[in-house]
């Protein structure tokens, strides 16, 4: 699936929890490795395996998971040649144990979940290894019992010891006079005594040290250093010896070393399945039955990322018709309704529970593709218009039967008429191809496509009109509104103006987007009773001249009625009467008789001196005649377009 859409979901937010539930290295890194499944087998088998866990841990069961501490550097140095510590092997005697826990505990949980407890079956029993290591080393030390040898030399270390210890109480009660404190020091691994400088050649033996402040200096009396020496070979002897029983007992664990594997994958699959479980009991999540058909219906669905109680959705696609228009205000929660069910089918075919209610269903899709908010870019100089088509060529490169197609404000960005056309041409197309389509829109023309089309239909978001309120309630089969003339009323506007803007909406509604002001119905002066009659004799005797249409300017807004457009005025009409009109970016020449005025220009424009170049030229074109009305600049040209 495109990481586009999987972002324009928030899918990495998903897995991001998911990580922030586990508790190993290897459950982490499966998280990490999170992606929406396509077989729906191995998707239904995932999903199974969370459910399992999620009633295992809900009935109060808390399986032990094996401990990883220090597992990662292990298993990357076993074969290296590198010779495992105390404290590695103190690590590898701890997952040992562990995994023979969890081996047990699940062995008694095999019928109530069997999924879950599969994997530790296919775990290795590792207490030979475990038992091996304990004999050596407690506690991170190496045991006298490790080897004979080892324990001789240890036994003749006592030894020596005890009869230095007794040679230094011997000098310090005999030097006392001489010592700076009476107590034994080290120095280099060496006895020493620290001794008054100035009484220094009062005792034999050699100087190793001396105190910052110049006053003591630390000697090694000549009667230890053979004594001494002795010990430091006995130690060197020692630390061989030790070295050997660690390597001895690295070659057993690297005997291990496809077992070990084996049951720290299995421990991380355990950490990543009780992570899913964990979530799924956070958010009221269950196992929903999936489906290969397309078919999405989803009961008392939540998005799980929505803060505090946020209003169940109940919402139907794929069935009977594969194509839903959900309309209704702003804020009313249509873009949630489209990432609920975008979100929710990820996260099942990811094997996680989704927070939706008894008589859900989703289905495993191949792709999911959205077109969901505003990509704009300035850098890549996209306008809102261009960056919509951009994903949506993308998604029509890709869609297919297997295809959840999720796009919002449908026809935004651009003309409304030419922006419908094209809205509806993709919806045909998607339908065509037979991918189950979610979108939203506020046009009423593309509500009545949905209305009157087969395989299509449409959905409203619930808005309470009294308290001006989005009730984030979707009713099915219903096409909504904006609730603009309901919000103004309530807000203060007049109702007269509300009352004129309906005719108006009425008005533009059956001649099209497009419609000239000339076809909207006059309204109606409030004017006093007594000055009625003799306002309607002046509007009659007015009407005469108000139907002879003033001269053009150029930058007025003109309607041309059989191409059902409108345009800015470019060039006044010429001797033969033929104007040009600019329609967009495309200037087209057509006869005065064939264009109305719609909007004059004083209208649109500050002022007479108002510079027309900013509606009629490009930017980089007003920029080179600024830079050519400065100085002459070699080789810049300014090409404009061809009139038709």
């Amino acid at each position: 699936m495109r990481t586009h859409s999987l972002n324009k979901l928030e899918y990495r937010r998903v897995v991001d929890t998911v990580v922030g539930y586990t508790a190993t290295y290897a459950g982490r890194k499966l998280a990490e490795e999170l992606r929406p499944l396509t077989d729906l087998r191995v998707i239904e088998r995932r999903l199974q395996e969370t459910e399992e866990a999620r009633l295992l841990m809900s009935k109060g069961g808390h399986p032990p998971l094996p401990s990883l501490e220090g597992m990662e550097s292990v298993m990357a140095l076993l074969g290296t040649g590198y010779v495992l510590s105390e404290t590695d092997f103190g690590c590898l005697a701890q997952f040992a144990r562990s995994c023979g826990q969890l081996r047990q505990y699940m062995a008694s949980k095999g019928a109530e979940a069997p999924a879950v407890a599969g994997y530790a079956a296919s775990m290795y029993d590792l207490s030979r290894l475990k038992e091996a290591i304990e004999l050596c080393i407690d506690r991170g030390r190496i045991l006298d019992s490790a080897s004979n040898e080892l324990h001789k030399i240890r036994k003749k270390i006592r030894v020596a010891d005890e009869r230095l210890q007794k040679k230094l109480d011997g000098l310090l009660s005999r030097h006392a006079d001489i010592l700076q404190e009476r107590l034994v020091s080290q120095r280099n691994g060496r006895y020493v005594l620290p001794v008054k400088k100035e009484l220094r050649k009062r005792i034999s033996g050699v100087v190793l040290d001396e105190s910052s402040s110049g006053q003591t200096v630390f000697v090694e009396p000549s009667e230890v250093a053979g004594l001494q020496m002795e010990l430091s070979m006995l130690r060197t002897e020692e630390t061989r010896e030790e070295t050997q029983v660690l390597a001895e007992l690295t070659g057993v664990a690297e005997s291990y070393a496809h077992e070990l594997a084996v049951n720290v994958e299995a421990a991380g699959h355990y950490d990543f399945l009780l992570a899913k479980a964990r979530w799924a009991m956070a958010i009221g999540a269950a196992a929903v039955p999936m489906n290969g058909e397309g078919v999405i219906r989803l009961r008392q669905a939540r998005h799980p990322f929505l803060a505090g109680k946020p209003v169940p959705l109940d919402i139907e696609v794929g069935g009977e018709y594969r194509s839903l228009l959900i309309t209704g205000p702003n804020t009313g929660g249509k873009t949630v309704s489209l990432k609920t069910v975008g979100l929710l089918t990820l996260m099942a075919q990811s094997g996680l529970l989704v927070p939706a209610g008894e008589g859900s269903t989703l289905a495993a899709f191949r792709a999911v593709e959205a077109d969901i908010g505003d990509d704009q870019s300035m850098d890549a100089s996209l306008s809102t218009f261009s960056a919509h088509m951009r994903n949506v060529i993308d998604i029509l490169s890709v869609a297919d039967a297997g295809t959840l197609v999720l796009m919002d404000e449908l026809a935004t960005g651009t003309d409304p008429g030419e922006g419908v056309g094209l809205s509806i041409a993709v919806l045909e197309e998607l339908f065509r191809r037979g991918s189950v389509v979610l979108a939203t829109t506020h046009f009423n023309e593309i509500k009545e496509y949905a209305r009157v089309t087969p395989g299509f239909r449409n959905a409203r978001m619930a808005f309470d009109e009294e308290t001006l309120q989005p009730l984030y309630r979707l009713d099915m089969g219903e096409a909504g509104n904006s609730y603009a003339f309901v919000i103004a009323a309530k807000l203060g506007i007049s109702p007269a103006i509300v009352e004129r803007a309906r005719v108006i909406a009425g008005s533009l509604k059956q001649g099209g987007a497009s419609a000239p002001a000339a076809q909207i119905p006059a309204a109606k002066p409030e004017v006093p009773k007594p000055e009625a009659k003799r306002f309607e004799g002046r509007r009659e005797k007015a009407a005469p001249e108000a139907a002879e249409q003033p001269p053009f300017e150029v930058g007025d807004v003109v309607f041309i009625p059989h191409l059902r457009r409108t345009g800015v005025l470019y060039r006044l009409p010429d001797e033969r009467g033929n104007a040009v009109v600019q329609i967009q970016k495309e200037k087209i020449t057509i006869n005065h008789k064939r264009i109305r005025r719609y909007i004059e220009r004083e209208k649109l424009y500050p002022g007479e001196d108002y510079d027309m170049d900013i509606v009629f030229d490009t930017v980089e074109n007003r920029k080179k005649r600024k830079q050519m009305g400065k100085r002459h600049v070699p080789g810049m040209t300014i090409e404009q377009p061809p009139e038709d």
